[in-house]
């Protein structure tokens, strides 16, 4: 068969680079570090980045509220009991979110006579609005009559009024200096139970009444008709500070009582008094009366802490088991595993259990309930470790090195360990949120209380919240918010680790 190509002309093989000096071109682009090409990795999970930037805030939270609130975890007002958030500048400004807003139903005429007695004696009105009005015609002694029913809003802060306090002579007079260098009336004119229908058990009656509800008796212009005393025979001590407005100077403004004077307190005020500054609650209160953006802080930072410390714990510890066990192999690793599996069938919710209620006596609720977690959580992470020094004990540079002399420990921990460092990293970010979900789970049902080292806990506040949620739900929107969010985010950073440090895996559930 004829050849349907032309040769090659022998003159066209040439040397190209026959007389030219050859040698290693510089590398245009630096060396990437394995975690410098991990973060790369990381970075383009956007989820993760944002998880991560949520977390940093949650943590800076955590760090500043505390000490950014006026107040201490262990401050507890029993008058602010499941308030709603207030902080008076806000409110002023129209914020309805900081107006310490409560909802309150089926009020009728007296009761808004009754609000309408509070604002017109402290000039702090706690009425904010009426949401609605029902008007019903009922017949009473044989006469129709309009039956007004109204749903309003009022200020938690502002509806507590006036309170019955008892004080020493000393503190009676320090109280009216105040009053004088601040303008702000505290003690207000006393009223005797027999002039108002013999109720002791309200200050905030002030006006005279016709029964012993508390329907108010007006005069023909319809305004409140006063009630105080003026037997200045009854006083416990005399008063020479502000008088309300109308007071010619015939109003008594304590009684005697045991040694000390009984005296009517505008509470709202009373509280600036006693705090220097007044009610800021950013987050509102609990059921105890702590404030929640103090105590969500410092029970965060406790929940952090203590899961990054048994976390930390529980990879040394489990790094230097699992390793062991991965390296030796044989008879070692099967009495080790043996060891591992009799304290994996130990609950640990009983372990805690027992430990809190006898360990805790010795040593404290703290310790015994570190010594708990770290009793049995560093075995999976010694399974993880002894996983990934079988899978790599047996590479041509761990024979090799064993071959130039190195010994067992520098085998292990300066080759075979560093390979296994991402999964492992990964393993001790997800242990994290483990920790701080089994130990909100404790506080939450009691099995644990941490009141007495740091003053309160995530898993306490929202239980106080779970048994007052109807009413003041924001007791447990805070806590609830915070926890969701922490787990949450370091649920999907963790996926970011675990897809930045093994790529093989991304996207796996």
């Amino acid at each position: 068969m004829d050849n349907q190509f032309e040769p090659i002309p022998r003159e066209k093989f040439v040397f190209v680079q026959q007389d030219a000096n050859l040698h290693d071109q510089k590398l245009e682009t630096k060396n990437r570090s394995y975690f410098f090409d991990a973060m790369l990795r990381f970075k383009k999970n956007k989820s993760s980045v944002v998880a991560a930037y949520i977390l940093l805030f949650l943590a800076l939270f955590a760090v500043l509220s505390p000490l950014i609130s006026p107040y201490d975890v262990r401050e507890i007002d029993k008058r602010y009991v499941n308030a709603p958030p207030y902080v008076e500048a806000l409110a002023e400004k129209g914020w309805s979110l900081f107006n310490g807003a409560v909802t309150h139903d089926s009020q009728n005429d007296a009761s808004m006579d009754y609000w309408k007695g509070i604002a017109e004696e402290t000039g702090h009105d706690p009425v904010l609005g009426i949401l609605s009005k029902q008007v019903k015609q009922v017949k009473s002694r044989g006469k129709m009559v309009e039956n007004a029913t109204y749903k309003i809003r009022t200020n938690k802060y502002f509806e507590i009024g006036l309170v019955y306090m008892v004080f020493s002579y000393e503190d009676f007079e320090k109280i009216q200096a105040w009053q004088d260098r601040t303008g702000l009336q505290v003690i207000y004119p006393y009223v005797d139970p027999k002039d108002i229908q013999g109720i002791s058990n309200n200050p905030n009656i002030w006006y005279q009444v016709k029964d012993n509800k508390g329907t108010a008796v007006k005069d023909e212009n319809g305004a409140f008709i006063p009630a105080y005393c003026t037997a200045a025979a009854a006083e416990g001590a005399p008063y020479h500070s502000i008088r309300i407005a109308g007071d010619n100077g015939s109003y008594i403004y304590s009684a005697r009582k045991s040694g000390a004077v009984q005296c009517r307190v505008e509470y709202y005020n009373y509280y600036q008094y006693v705090n220097g500054h007044a009610p800021q609650y950013y987050f509102g209160t609990n059921e105890k009366g702590q404030d929640l953006f103090c105590a969500i802080g410092m029970g965060a930072r406790f929940s952090l802490v203590f899961a990054i410390l048994v976390s930390v714990i529980r990879f040394v510890l489990g790094t230097i088991y699992g390793a062991v066990e991965g390296y030796y192999g044989g008879a070692v690793d099967m009495v080790m595993e043996r060891i591992s599996d009799v304290l994996s069938g130990i609950p640990f919710i009983v372990a805690t259990t027992l430990f809190q209620l006898h360990l805790a006596q010795k040593v404290g609720t703290v310790p015994s309930f570190l010594f708990a977690y770290i009793a049995t959580g560093w075995i999976g992470m010694a399974a993880l470790v002894r996983k990934q020094f079988y899978r790599f004990k047996g590479q041509e540079y761990v024979l090799a090195s064993r071959t130039l002399g190195a010994s067992d420990w520098r085998l292990m921990f300066r080759h075979i360990f560093p390979n296994s460092l991402g999964t492992i990293i990964t393993s001790c970010a997800m242990m994290i949120p483990g920790v701080i979900g089994s130990e909100t789970s404790l506080t939450y049902l009691g099995i644990v209380n941490l009141s007495e080292f740091v003053g309160t806990s995530i898993g306490e506040l929202m239980s106080l919240g779970q048994r007052s949620m109807t009413t003041s739900p924001h007791a447990m929107f805070w806590p609830a918010l915070f926890f969701s969010l922490l787990m949450i985010s370091f649920n999907l950073f963790g996926n970011g680790l675990r897809d930045a440090f093994n790529p093989t895996t991304r996207g796996e559930d």
